[in-house]
Order: structure tokens, then C-alpha cells, then sequence
């Protein structure tokens, strides 16, 4: 084993790392609530990602998308189950979105944001607003709305190709799991990890198609691939960034709850408080309630062995969801690593140390 400096405020972390573990200590009811709560969220990726793709191809610069979350099969009976809440809620997918457009990061941000896309997307823009007067006076008057419309749009798109990759990497564990090939808390890391890098270099490309005629948002000659330029703006946006509760802290300036700067904020996944999940405002419940639909008999059977059953069951996912988060965020620190962690070479080390 390699040692980290034991004065380093980080090192009984790097050391876990360094003995082949991870964040969560390895155990078989940890390795029980990892693997069933990330087979039902793979479930849950899988619909999300559908519809983020489905609103940035289908609803691009609509600015009223009352049925977007529809995916164009629009019908009175799911209307019905719409208003009833007997549905996916993909309004947590785009909270996602929307907390990585606010938090931004990395190359993608970089290119939204150049003289290079705002030029390229105005071909799109003109395309499809030829027919619609009064928006064009809009984009007249207000240069920078529709181009931050369209910025949006890349998100929903970006965030629908990386939980696309996701999603598979989640049902096939569970699926390895109940063969008896994942059995341990390292080997949960290790499927991660191998599913992260084998799509690292994957390209993002973003492209809409206006009256029969294709036009790039992202092309490929952006260079923007899956791992860093969106999976790891992804992991700091959403699982340590996010955004403030409301109802849970003050929106008050002057009761100084909330951070001055950005790079202040704590309320992502991995410190969310599991508490007040159930409550109004809390953008995580909305994705317990789809997980509970998908909450594999094992895992179920942990929680019915509780004190208190089910009865706190959007608490227990989220408890599970937080777990299976700190294997997901272990799986990248290791996946991005710039050497092999076992490396004898002092200069690797040193590499990896500084890493």
C-alpha cells in the first residue's frame, strides 16, 4: 500500500483510495442499498433522458412547451394521469439542467459562451422564427434572449446524452449483481468506473432539424467528449453544488444563509439532508417518488426490516441514494486519475498525490 502524508487533511480519504476502497465502507447491506437504488434509478435515467432529448430536438426555441413532458404521445388519458401525478417527474431532470446551465464548468460552458456559437446558432435562429413576426421583433429587441433559450436547449441535451450512458451502466449492475459478479462495495466502483471510462472520449454533438434541414448546435468540431466536459461539470454542479431548499434556508440577503459566491455552495446530493425529503420545494423528493416505483424485493426488504418499515420510505431511498452517490463520485475521482493509483514510480505518485 501507498501512504499519503498523514498530516494531509485529506488523508484518511486518499488512503481508502490507496487500499482498493472507497468512500462508503464495504459491507453486504451497503452493498445491497447501492446496487438496488441505482438499478431503480437507472430505471428512472432511462425515462428522463428520453424526454431531455425529446424537448431539446422537439421543443427547440419553443418558448410555450406545454407538453413537453408528454414526448410527443399526447392523449386525454395521460393527461388525466399528468394532473394526477401518476407519472415520471421529469420536473427533477430539469432541475438538474438547469442547476449545471447556472453552475456551468468546463469546455462546454466555454463554448456556449464564445463569439463561435453565438455566430453559428443565429443560422438556426433565423430558420426558425422566418415565419413568426412578433418574435422576431422580440429577437430584435432582445438580442441575447432567444441565444440564452438556445444555451438552455444544449443543456437538455448534454444531460439527456450523459444520463443516456448512465442508465445501461446502472441496470447492468444490477443485473451483474444478481449473477453474483458484483459482491462488494470496490467491485460497485470498478463497474462505475469501467462504464465511465470506456465512454470518456464519447463526442457530445448537438444538432436540430428546422423545415427538413439539419443545423449544428454542438458540432464535432467543438471537440466536447462525455467525461470531462459533461459527466464531470455534472458531478460539481449536482452532487456537491446544487442549489439552496426553499423552505430550508432563507432567500433573505441580510439573513446570510446562503453563500456570497458561487463556489460556496454545499447543497448538492451528496449533502442533502434526507430529512426533509417529502416536503414542498424539495426538488429531490420529486425523484424518490419515481424511484420508489422501481425499488428492487431485496432492497425493499432492508427497509421493511427497519423500525419504522416504509413508513419513511422516500427518507430511506434518499439515505440509499446518497450512498450509492459517494461509490458514483469514487468511480470518477479514480476513473480521472492521471496514474494508476498502485504506481511505484515517485513521480506518479507525486502526480496522483497533487491530484
Amino acid at each position: 500500500m501507498i501512504a499519503t502524508n498523514s498530516c494531509h487533511r485529506f488523508a484518511i480519504y486518499i488512503d481508502r483510495f490507496y487500499q482498493g476502497q472507497s468512500f462508503l465502507p464495504d459491507n453486504p447491506t451497503n452493498v445491497k442499498e447501492v446496487v438496488g437504488i441505482l438499478d431503480s434509478y437507472g430505471y428512472v435515467l432511462d425515462a428522463y433522458q428520453k424526454n431531455l432529448q425529446y424537448i431539446a430536438d422537439r421543443e427547440f426555441l419553443n418558448l410555450f412547451p406545454f407538453f413537453k413532458y408528454f414526448d410527443g404521445n399526447v392523449s386525454f388519458d395521460r393527461l388525466l394521469k399528468h394532473w394526477w401525478h401518476d407519472r415520471i417527474n421529469f420536473e427533477y431532470a430539469e432541475y438538474c439542467m438547469k442547476v449545471m446551465l447556472w453552475h456551468g464548468g468546463g469546455r462546454l460552458e466555454e463554448y456556449i459562451e464564445s463569439p463561435e456559437f453565438r455566430e453559428s446558432i443565429e443560422h438556426a435562429i433565423q430558420a426558425k422564427i422566418k415565419n413568426k413576426p412578433i418574435i422576431k421583433l422580440l429577437h430584435r429587441l432582445f438580442p441575447e434572449f432567444l441565444p440564452e433559450q438556445v444555451r438552455q436547449s444544449v443543456y437538455y441535451n448534454a444531460l439527456g446524452q450523459f444520463w443516456s450512458v448512465m442508465a445501461p451502466i446502472f441496470l447492468t449492475l444490477g443485473k451483474a449483481y444478481e449473477a453474483g459478479k458484483v459482491t462488494t462495495i470496490p467491485d460497485v466502483v470498478d463497474w462505475v468506473k469501467a462504464g465511465l471510462v470506456a465512454a470518456a472520449g464519447n463526442p457530445i454533438n448537438y444538432a436540430v432539424e428546422i423545415d427538413g434541414r439539419s443545423y449544428d448546435i454542438l458540432p464535432a468540431s467543438a471537440n466536447l467528449t462525455f467525461l470531462m466536459d459533461v459527466a464531470v461539470p455534472y458531478v460539481e454542479a449536482v452532487f456537491f453544488r446544487g442549489t439552496p431548499f426553499l423552505g430550508v434556508v432563507s432567500y433573505n440577503a441580510q439573513a446570510h444563509q446562503i453563500p456570497v459566491e458561487q463556489n460556496g455552495f454545499t447543497y448538492g446530493a451528496l449533502y442533502a439532508d434526507p430529512l426533509p425529503i417529502g416536503g414542498a420545494g424539495i426538488p429531490p423528493t420529486l425523484l424518490m417518488q419515481d424511484m420508489r416505483h422501481y425499488i428492487p424485493p431485496y432492497l425493499h426488504e432492508i427497509y421493511q426490516n427497519t423500525k419504522r418499515k416504509e413508513d419513511d420510505l422516500l427518507v430511506k431511498i434518499c439515505q440509499s441514494f446518497q450512498k450509492s452517490m459517494y461509490c458514483v463520485t469514487s468511480a470518477t475521482i479514480l476513473g480521472l486519475a492521471p496514474h494508476p493509483l498502485d504506481s511505484t514510480d515517485p513521480q506518479q505518485q507525486a502526480t496522483n498525490m497533487a491530484y
